[in-house]
């Protein structure tokens, strides 16, 4: 670790102290296992196995469906792009997560009657080497038995799968270790956040209408059918301990986003946070970024941190999509 960077380290726990925005890495993670659950241990876990189902070929890029082991008896489906032959060495990648819907995977490679939505197919036409898994209870996890595995959350689950997403990226020859980054919409947004606090091999983190503030978020009356504002938090699918541990209380949650955004410093984070997302409230998201800035200023890497503001609703529009696509280049130098 360079001087630089030490002293740099020094001076942004003074600002921690002062703000408490930002806590060290070991805390942070200590705070958002408290709310998800234990990450399992990584450690002696068996051969990945992986298993090539079919595959579709086109001219920039070849499409697997595969099934690969996580952890004993767990198995994740996933599509894996590879770039086509006429481009030699090797790739940087991406880890794609996808939003809430059934086709799960399926979204992400454009299947879907949603515009916007196809990141992992034009990622790999751009040549990145792309991994696109789904999300336990969507695509062929459709029918996933929370109640039986061994997770404290579908959140934990998903971080922990997301994980082995990128040893798998690594073991491949095609990619580069060095440059690998994490991006998702909605669902796939806070969960590409949240792999990313926990695994500092993603170097560029984007999360599209993904977060605010816990304080902001507020979908309306249709909270009432999640037993309080903060509910959907507290689904299967995310962090049931948000209700059974913390009543749904703001309070007594141990994180936000702004510390997790703080923690990532100085790797990259860039957010499309639309003006009119009724999910994702955007004054949430300003304070969010005002409290996690200084974290990236301490460190020299203000540029780092990128935010847009489109004029749309919960959406990923295309010219942002293309100036994200422009920056995950620069980068992770995709040449």
């Amino acid at each position: 670790m360079s001087k630089k960077i030490f002293f740099a380290g020094i001076i942004l726990c003074s600002i921690a102290l002062q703000t408490l925005s930002c806590k060290s890495d070991n805390s942070l993670r200590d705070s958002l296992e408290a709310a998800m659950g234990a990450l399992p241990s990584l450690d002696k876990l068996p051969p990945m196995n992986v298993q090539y189902k079919e595959s579709v070929e086109t001219t920039n890029y070849t499409r697997y469906t595969i099934h690969f082991t996580v952890a004993e008896n767990e198995e994740l489906p996933a599509y894996l792009y590879l770039p086509a032959n006429s481009k030699p060495g090797k790739h940087p990648a991406m880890l794609v997560l996808h939003s809430t819907g059934a086709l799960g995977k399926g979204i992400v490679d454009g299947q879907g009657s949603l515009e916007n939505r196809g990141v992992a197919k034009e990622l790999a036409e751009r040549g990145y080497v792309v991994i696109a898994p789904d999300y336990p209870s969507f695509g062929e996890l459709r029918d996933y038995d929370f109640e039986n595995d061994r997770y404290d959350s579908g959140t934990m689950k998903g971080i922990f799968n997301h994980i082995r997403c990128v040893d798998l990226l690594q073991s491949l020859n095609q990619v580069d270790p060095e440059r690998i980054g994490v991006i998702g919409h909605s669902l796939g947004g806070h969960n590409a956040m949240f792999v990313a606090a926990f695994d500092s091999r993603l170097k560029v983190v984007v999360s599209s209408c993904g977060w605010t503030q816990f304080e902001y978020y507020d979908i309306g009356p249709s909270s009432e059918q999640y037993g309080g504002r903060l509910g959907p938090w507290a689904q299967d699918k995310s962090m049931p301990l948000f209700k059974t541990k913390y009543q749904l209380d703001q309070e007594k949650i141990p994180f936000n986003f702004d510390q997790i955004i703080a923690s990532l410093a100085p790797r990259v984070f860039i957010s499309n946070s639309p003006l009119h997302d009724r999910n994702f409230e955007v004054e949430g998201v300003r304070e969010g970024i005002r409290k996690a800035l200084s974290a990236y200023e301490a460190l020299g890497v203000k540029d780092h941190l990128k935010v847009f503001y489109p004029d749309a609703e919960h959406d990923f529009p295309l010219s942002i999509r293309n100036e994200i696509y422009g920056l995950i280049d620069h980068f992770l130098e995709n040449e």
